[in-house]
């Protein structure tokens, strides 16, 4: 499947993912490196193809594109154009070595996934909140590495909740200081994006107030019902069926009511309502877990989150 883990190594606990081989949780960005299989480089070659005319072959080379490929077993990522600029996997391990050795980070997980053509780094950084007497939400920074065409290296914060391993989403309105993505069409400047990224550790902030906030305000259940049918709202098919809500609503729903882990520490808030939704991403969305990790982190469920978040603040504000 392409969404398929190839490799992954993780230091510490199990991920929320529950994927990967574990390390020791004392490493430096390089094992790291090792340990995760990531001590591969890639590069661009040029493509060719066999034109035919009146019966005559001749071999020529394709303008403009360029097949870029694992240099050590020759396995074909992706074709770009002659002017992206390839970024190496150690560029990733370079981004967090100081870090890691000055002790304001430790490295967490590292792989790849869809057969090596996005490659990902998730280190634990020094900030951390309390929403909650024992629900503890950490910080991390992911660094996104595509060997893949149309995508951009991409670092950001990325907020999980203890208690229930949910990774969370920095909804912060119009702000996207959280995040920061350099495209292939220049050379990757490490220290740019450490310079932009210095702004981030406000954002954990801004989000740690949001939860807060969720966490105070109570969610009646009727209005928690209509949260989920705006962020998983019914097919016309089930509409002329008459259907009382969708079938990811209803699932949703089911969880709220059961509980969720942590879910007794905010028991009938809104903290606890838009966590069912993340859980829910995390845990019982998606064909397997490696499809849910790609997901959580650049697919739907990473867009998703951000709107149940948003949403549960306007409902917040509404109760």
């Amino acid at each position: 499947m392409s969404h398929q883990v190839e490799t992954m190594a993780y230091a510490g606990e199990l991920p929320w993912h529950g994927l990967g081989v574990p390390v020791s949780n004392d490493m430096s960005a390089y094992e790291m490196m090792e340990a995760a299989q990531l001590n591969w480089s890639v590069k661009k070659v040029p493509m060719f193809y066999k034109p035919y005319s009146n019966g005559f072959t001749s071999i020529q080379s394709v303008d403009d594109k360029m097949l870029l490929i694992r240099e050590e077993d020759n396995k074909q990522l992706d074709v770009v154009s002659s002017t992206w600029h390839p970024v190496q996997n150690q560029a990733a391990f370079d981004f967090f070595y100081d870090w890691v050795e000055e002790g304001n980070m430790e490295m967490h997980t590292a792989g790849s996934l869809k057969d090596g053509k996005l490659v990902w780094v998730l280190a634990k950084i020094n900030e951390t909140f309390e929403v909650l007497q024992n629900d503890i939400v950490e910080g991390y920074l992911l660094f996104t590495n595509p060997h893949q065409f149309g995508h951009s290296v991409n670092v950001r914060f990325t907020p999980i909740r203890v208690v229930c391993n949910n990774t969370l989403q920095l909804a912060l309105g119009g702000n996207n200081y959280h995040s920061f993505s350099v495209d292939h069409t220049k050379p990757f400047d490490a220290h740019a994006v450490k310079d932009a990224l210095g702004l981030s550790r406000d954002a954990m902030a801004v989000y740690g107030d949001k939860a807060k906030y969720l966490a105070q305000t109570t969610a009646k259940h009727e209005s928690v019902d209509e949260y989920l049918k705006s962020l998983f709202p019914m097919t016309d098919y089930q509409k002329e069926k008459n259907h009382v809500r969708s079938r990811r609503a209803a699932q949703v729903m089911r969880l709220y009511n059961d509980g969720t882990p942590g879910s007794e520490l905010a028991k009938g808030t809104w903290w606890d309502a838009f966590n069912t939704v993340t859980y829910a991403y995390d845990h019982k969305f998606g064909r397997d877990n490696a499809a849910r990790i790609q997901s959580s982190w650049y697919g739907t469920a990473s867009v998703a989150k951000q709107e149940a978040l948003s949403k549960a603040v306007d409902f917040a504000n509404a109760a």
